[in-house]
């Protein structure tokens, strides 16, 4: 297991997009993308930002063992923020293998809840 098998298995158990953690850490997806493909390793600073937002330390993301266990940062909420490309991926990726027809009813549910919260505005 590598440094960014590590990062995947944090995110999974966080329930964390890469996408999220490009929000928090402020490292673009894209330089996730290259330590995933093993293309480049990350730089110290930037294992830093990693294991503050997980509340892990850098050892534990270089060598998968945790030598001290730092206290994670305060959240403003336990609840995971739901953003729009959140959404729009989960909704691409899950659709994947339905059917044309339970693609087409997944629209027309998307288009009756649209409906309803403009009728409740």
């Amino acid at each position: 297991m590598d440094i960014y098998d590590r990062i995947e298995k944090l995110l999974q158990e966080n329930k964390m997009s890469a996408y999220k953690l490009s929000k928090i850490t402020g490292i673009s997806t894209g330089l996730l993308s290259q330590w995933k493909g093993r293309s480049q390793n990350p730089s110290a600073d930037k294992l830093q930002k990693v294991a503050d937002c997980f509340g892990v330390s850098v050892d534990y993301l270089l060598t998968g063992e945790e030598s001290t266990q730092k206290e994670r940062p305060a959240t403003k909420s336990d609840e995971p923020e739901i953003t729009f490309d959140d959404f729009t991926y989960a909704f691409l990726d899950e659709s994947k293998e339905l059917t044309e027809e339970n693609k087409q009813k997944l629209l027309e549910m998307a288009k009756f809840f649209k409906q309803q919260q403009e009728k409740d505005n």
